[in-house]
């Protein structure tokens, strides 16, 4: 009996013994045949249900320790539901580490990600053409919207590799990134390297920034360096950002160059009218409420530039606002910014197709980019037009762009001690834009535009004004539709034959001179032309041409809907002229190539030399010429005059006094010529009969011989 509590001791102890042998056995056996692998179907349930689309993994690797490393083998992240047509899965990496430290979240309940790495990492990124994507995610936010995301200390990227495709950007391109280590403090940089195509265009880019985690570092800017080639245009952006995830602020310096400006447009979202190649550089800041480009300085053609743009995206439509500045500017430059091309020269054919069209006016559309893209506000002056065709001195503009229309508030040249104003609104309508347009002229100076337009010597000074409503794409369809009129005053205008050649064409000008009849060297003193536009069809209220020799009064219509001109000048002396032939030519035919013939009275009433000329214009276009030229002008004293005294109206072949008129004193009726042989069997013709068509062109081309003989 004594020996059963000895053995019920015993029988305990090896019981203990065992079980203890068991443990020790299990662990070890635990040790020596467990595996991280078996979480794995756990681990992509969980992953699959956070990112919403089939997610795997091929292993699970864990080193456990103060810090807990966690790494995965083969992960795979497949497309979402709408995109499984794509090639390669959303994202793979060969391998995919997380160390977590324990230690940490047990004291101070932090979570704290010392290492988040990636080996050989890829990404396929799709935009569609309806704007859904691949890469749309839930994620929780933080106060303030910033991502609530733990404290990284590094993201390792080793051989990453990134696709890009974005339909609506007409983008596909490949990134090659990686991330250099951590040094002196600082968390290391990631370095992106992009190839392929960006608004269609080819694109190489190369961007060094810091670490991505430090995009949400508010104590520190986060420096940005990058370098892009969009096809021809080049764009550098090198400097900081502060608090980028709150956008409260930038220390960049940005430069533009490239060909054309307006192939901007896919990098900046602003869209910019054709330029030629310009290089253009400044300082980009942002705030939660605008981006700013400015201290802009730059070329863009021949002519420099500089200001301030400042954009804001907040609204539907992005508003624009943009002060530019030009000490000495090629209007060729601007060209692009009502829809010319300002670095085309037109090539042999353009000019065999240019000399062959029917048109009179330009018929290329009026090309203005993407108006309903942006809302803007344009002040611009160039203090100094350098151009030896054209003859203005600087510029000032004022133009606004709302809801796709564009008011031209001032555009305004000054022409010497003159101005050229205009005030433009062009509105969009199914044809291009509906247009409305008045142009001022004052005191321009005559000889400044003929000088660097024809370099003829040509002189006097301009006044009138200018208006058009209308509807067209294009010069020519607003014309050919449009209502309107120009009244314009030429006062002292020198030289008629260094006048009308140059704006008429050398060839129809001399016509036309010899036609009037003047002297070769008679000053122009006036000219006066009011000619309403109806429907496309110019007619006259008023045309006079007041010279040294004599008065012209002209009549008829400009069809500009169908390139045809149909007009009548009838010349009557001041001064007695034996060589005069008074009385009405024509002007007719196709605008580019009009015909220049008399009418019978030019034979038939030699007479009419003495006449007293045509009635003059009316009183109520005294303001314009005040305004234009000047209350003491030539014009404006004729015009009183005429109103107070007027002329006989004298109609085209008949005599300059009819019967029973008393003839002024000192006024004697120039002798009518020798009648023209009677054909047979008709009477001869008296001084009231036409000549016929025949006899008329001899007279005028022995005319024309003769001026040409005397140096014309």
């Amino acid at each position: 009996m004594a020996d059963a509590p000895h053995h019920s001791r015993f029988r305990t102890g090896r019981i203990l013994g065992i079980g203890l042998g068991a443990l020790v056995l299990a662990g070890v056996l635990v040790v020596l045949l467990w595996s991280w692998d078996w979480f794995v179907p756990m681990v992509n349930s969980r992953a699959s249900a956070a990112l919403g689309r089939p997610t795997t993994v091929a292993h699970l690797h864990v080193r456990l320790g103060r810090v807990v490393t966690a790494t995965v083998d083969d992960l795979t992240i497949a497309q979402p539901k709408g995109f499984e047509d794509e090639k390669q899965p959303f994202a793979t990496a060969r391998q995919a580490s997380v160390s977590f430290d324990v230690w940490r979240y047990i004291w101070h309940r932090a979570v704290t990600l010392p290492l988040v790495a990636f080996d050989a990492p890829k990404l396929d990124v799709v935009r569609r053409a309806d704007g859904s994507t691949n890469a749309s995610f839930g994620s929780s936010k933080g106060a303030g919207g910033t991502p609530a995301l733990p404290d990284i200390g590094e993201l390792r990227i080793t051989d990453g590799q990134a696709r890009i495709a974005d339909a609506r950007l007409r983008a596909d391109m490949m990134l090659a990134v990686h991330t250099t280590p951590p040094h002196d403090g600082e968390r290391g940089q990631i370095v992106a390297d992009a190839r392929g195509r960006y608004a269609a265009q080819p694109i190489e880019g190369h961007f060094v920034g810091g670490a991505l985690l430090t995009l949400l570092d508010t104590a520190h800017p986060y420096p940005v360096d990058l370098t892009v080639h969009n096809g021809p245009t080049l764009a550098t952006l090198k400097g900081s950002i502060v608090n980028p995830m709150k956008f409260e602020g930038a220390r960049l310096f940005l430069h533009f160059s490239g060909p054309d400006m307006s192939l901007l447009y896919p990098l900046t979202g602003i869209p910019i009218p054709r330029t030629p190649e310009y290089s253009v550089t400044g300082t980009l800041d942002y705030d939660s409420k605008a981006i700013r480009f400015g201290d802009m300085k730059g070329k863009m053609g021949s002519s420099d530039l500089d200001g301030t743009i400042t954009v804001d995206p907040h609204p539907a439509v992005p508003f624009v606002q943009a002060t530019l500045h030009s000490h000495r500017v090629d209007l060729v430059d601007l060209g692009g910014f009502i829809g010319a091309n300002p670095d085309k020269t037109p090539t042999a054919a353009e000019k065999k197709a240019a000399d062959a069209d029917p048109n009179a006016l330009p018929d290329t559309p009026i090309n203005i980019p993407k108006l309903r893209a942006i809302n803007a506000h344009l002040l611009y002056r160039g203090d100094h037009i350098e151009n030896r065709r054209t003859p203005l001195d600087n510029i000032d503009a004022d133009i606004a762009i709302q809801d796709g229309a564009i008011d031209v508030r001032r555009l305004n040249f000054a022409v010497g001690s003159g101005t050229l104003a205009s005030v433009i609104t062009l509105t969009p309508a199914d044809t291009g834009f509906a247009t409305r347009m008045r142009m001022d002229f004052a005191h321009i100076d005559l000889s400044r535009i003929m000088q660097a337009t024809t370099g003829s010597g040509a002189k006097g000074i301009i006044g009138g004004h200018a208006t058009l409503e209308a509807t067209g794409n294009s010069v020519a369809s607003l014309l050919a539709r449009g209502n309107g009129g120009l009244t314009l005053v030429l006062d002292q205008g020198g030289d008629i034959s260094a006048l009308v050649p140059d704006v008429l064409g050398l060839q129809i000008g001399n016509a036309v001179l010899s036609a009037l009849g003047f002297p070769k060297r008679t000053d122009v003193q006036c000219f006066i032309a009011d000619m309403p536009l109806r429907d496309g069809v110019v007619s006259t209220r008023t045309l006079l041409l007041e010279t040294g020799e004599g008065r012209t009064l002209g009549r008829g219509t400009i069809d500009l809907r169908r390139n045809i001109i149909d007009y009548a000048l009838t010349t009557r002396s001041i001064h007695f002229s034996v060589a005069a032939l008074p009385g009405a030519f024509h002007i007719t035919g196709p605008l580019k190539s009009p015909s220049v013939l008399p009418g019978a009275e030019i034979v038939g009433r030699a007479a009419a030399a003495a006449g007293l000329g045509v009635v003059m214009p009316p009183l109520a276009l005294l303001p314009t010429i005040q305004f234009g030229v000047g209350d003491t002008s030539i014009c404006a004293r004729a015009v009183r005059s005429a109103n107070e005294n007027p002329a006989a109206g004298i109609a085209p072949g008949t005599l300059s006094h009819p019967r029973g008129e008393r003839r002024p004193a000192g006024r004697r009726a120039a002798p009518a010529p020798a009648p023209a042989p009677a054909a047979p069997g008709n009477a001869t013709p008296g001084p009231a009969t036409k000549i016929d068509p025949a006899r008329i062109r001899a007279v005028w081309q022995a005319r024309m011989r003769q001026g040409r003989q005397g140096g014309g």
